[in-house]
């Protein structure tokens, strides 16, 4: 990657929709250059999928909260009985205290705590830890700048 894949990868965080000939003109490309360059970007898996950012609220799903699971057993194959629960938005394995870190979104109160029912029944789940989010200052995508360019 150099610094106009750079350019373009922000370009698209900032607005997925905006033209070719616009990711071109931010980067000093023409418009078909741009379209190669992205094209390679999503060959190389760099671009994994193109999305739009959705106001949790807005969509009944205000409540936000990150939930350690404590487990008795290795949860590495667990992530399908994570992933069958729509609320978790991620699972991730950890290392540290807890076995496992979930991201949940629900509506209610009473909605997290039915989630908090269902992973406690998934296999070597022992018990969990939530946190709920009050306020969220920011929430920051991926910056695609180098490691070492900051």
């Amino acid at each position: 990657m150099d610094h106009i894949d750079r350019v373009l990868l922000a370009q698209l965080q900032q607005d997925a929709t905006q033209s070719y000939a616009a990711l071109g003109q931010a980067a000093g490309l023409s418009a078909g250059a741009a379209h190669e360059r992205v094209r390679k970007l999503r060959e190389r898996g760099v671009i994994r999928r193109t999305t739009i950012e959705v106001d949790p609220a807005a969509v009944g799903s205000a409540v936000l909260a990150y939930v350690l699971v404590d487990s008795t057993s290795w949860m590495g194959d667990s992530a399908d009985a994570f992933a069958a629960l729509p609320e978790v938005l991620e699972a991730h394995i950890i290392a540290g205290s807890a076995s496992v870190l979930v991201k949940v979104r629900t509506a209610t109160t009473e909605q997290l705590q039915d989630v908090l029912r269902r992973i406690y029944a998934i296999d070597g789940v022992s018990g969990t830890q939530a946190t709920v989010v009050l306020e969220t200052f920011f929430e920051r995508p991926l910056s695609p700048q180098a490691a070492d360019e900051t």
